[in-house]
């Protein structure tokens, strides 16, 4: 068969940021815990963009400072799964609200809005934006995620991520070493669901039975200056499994890390 030369260039379809989010929008308007952003506001060529983020208030607060979490997901466009699990996850946290007792969570579901709308890992602006970190990128998605971690003081992040190149579950740690003993007991949890990757090379690094504690330089991380580093991990779920399997998977880390959190955090102060 022959190409007319002359023919349009097929156009893909763009995903869809508001049919993603939707879920998300729907609990903030329907519970008082979740509450509903919108920040960085950026322009390329006419379409406009910002960066969503979910705030869930946690009760029991008892007039002292929360925990505050930060949980990112999204940053590489072709990776929805953890976008997905954060919306299960806050339907867990409004059906179970103790969960979350302590806790104010930030949830970045969508951290490359091009990236998810195109289905690629890099922003639209060409850059794999999980290596531009701190390191006085321009890109407007990086800008507006560092001001974020500069503004908040999070006592703890987390990144959702999934590899379409591994078998099973892993993830990296950064930061103190809380970072390593929040991990463990949240791969156990998730391997309840899913198999962990026991291979001793993960994406190039040193493993020990799905834990990194290398990774690659310009990630999303808290700021080199930050006077107090907070315990700072990432998730990886088998992009190959089934995406309710990763997104049950998700939770579950999640929910673990939440209670292990807390835990070490009472034990401290009653030392």
């Amino acid at each position: 068969m022959t190409t007319n030369l002359l023919d349009e260039p097929t156009v893909t379809a763009r995903r869809s940021i508001a049919g993603l989010l939707e879920p998300l929008e729907e609990l903030a308007a329907h519970s008082e815990s979740v509450r509903a952003c919108r920040y960085g506001s950026f322009q390329l060529n006419r379409d406009r963009y910002s960066l969503p983020c979910f705030i869930f208030t946690g009760q029991g607060l008892g007039g002292t400072d929360p925990i505050r979490l930060a949980i990112f997901a999204t940053i590489h466009g072709d990776e929805p799964e953890g976008a997905l699990a954060l919306v299960e996850f806050y339907r867990e946290l409004v059906r179970q609200p103790a969960l979350a007792n302590g806790y104010q969570i930030y949830a970045y579901p969508l951290c490359n809005p091009t990236g998810y709308e195109d289905n690629t890992r890099h922003s639209r602006g060409g850059k794999d934006l999980n290596r531009e970190f701190w390191k006085s990128s321009a890109e407007p998605e990086v800008l507006h995620l560092e001001d974020e971690l500069w503004r908040h003081h999070f006592d703890g992040l987390i990144s959702l991520h999934s590899d379409d190149t591994s078998t099973g579950l892993y993830g990296f740690v950064q930061g103190p070493d809380l970072s390593k003993e929040l991990l463990l007991p949240a791969l156990w949890a998730a391997e309840k669901i899913l198999p962990r990757n026991e291979q001793r090379i993960i994406d190039g690094f040193p493993a020990n039975r799905g834990l990194v504690q290398q990774g690659y330089d310009g990630v999303l991380s808290a700021p080199p200056e930050a006077r107090y580093a907070p315990f700072d991990l990432t998730l990886e779920t088998p992009q190959a499994a089934p995406v309710y399997l990763q997104v049950k998977a998700n939770v579950a880390a999640l929910k673990c890390i939440l209670s292990e959190y807390r835990t070490i955090q009472a034990f401290g102060q009653n030392i």
